[in-house]
C-alpha cells in the first residue's frame, strides 16, 4: 500500500516570460498556474471525470508566476497484492520438481496512474493510464 505521488501542475505556454521551458530538475516549464482557494473534490478515477476540479486552475498571468503550488496534492494510491503458491515434490533421491504459481497483483485492484498535471491541455486533470491488470504465470523446475 502507498499513497499516490504528488501531482505536478504546470504550464507550458511561458506566460511567465522567463524563457525556461523544460528547465529544472523534473525537465518541465517553471510556469504553473493560478489557484483559487476551494475544495479540489477528488473523484473517483473510474467515473472518466478530472480527478480534481479543474475550475480552480487558471492560466498564470502574463509577466508572472501563477499562484499555484507545483505539487500540493496527491494523485491516487497504490493497493497491490503479489501471491504465490510453491510445491517441492521429491521424485527420487537427489531430484525433485518445483511447482510455482505467482499471481502480480492478485485482487486485480486498479492501480491508476496520474492525472495530467498541465492546465493548458485538453485532458487537464485526467487520469488516462493505469498498471497492469492481474498477471499470472505457473512453472515447473525439474532439481537434480
Amino acid at each position: 500500500f502507498s499513497t499516490g505521488n504528488p501531482v505536478t501542475l504546470y504550464e507550458v505556454d511561458d506566460r511567465s516570460l522567463l524563457g525556461t521551458a523544460g528547465a529544472g530538475a523534473i525537465s518541465l516549464p517553471i510556469d504553473r498556474p493560478n489557484f483559487s482557494s476551494g475544495p479540489l473534490s477528488i473523484t473517483n478515477p473510474r467515473k472518466g471525470l478530472p480527478y480534481f476540479d479543474t475550475s480552480l486552475f487558471t492560466p498564470e498571468n502574463l509577466g508572472q508566476i501563477g499562484t499555484a503550488n507545483r505539487r500540493f496534492f496527491a494523485a491516487p494510491g497504490l493497493n497491490n497484492w503479489d501471491a504465490a503458491l510453491l510445491k517441492d515434490t521429491a521424485i527420487k533421491e537427489g531430484m525433485n520438481l518445483e511447482f510455482r504459481a505467482e499471481a502480480f497483483n492478485a485482487f486485480n485492484h486498479a492501480q491508476f496512474g496520474q492525472p495530467d498535471g498541465n492546465v493548458n491541455s485538453g485532458t487537464f486533470g485526467i487520469i488516462s493510464t493505469a498498471n497492469s491488470p492481474r498477471i499470472m504465470q505457473l512453472s515447473l523446475k525439474l532439481l537434480f
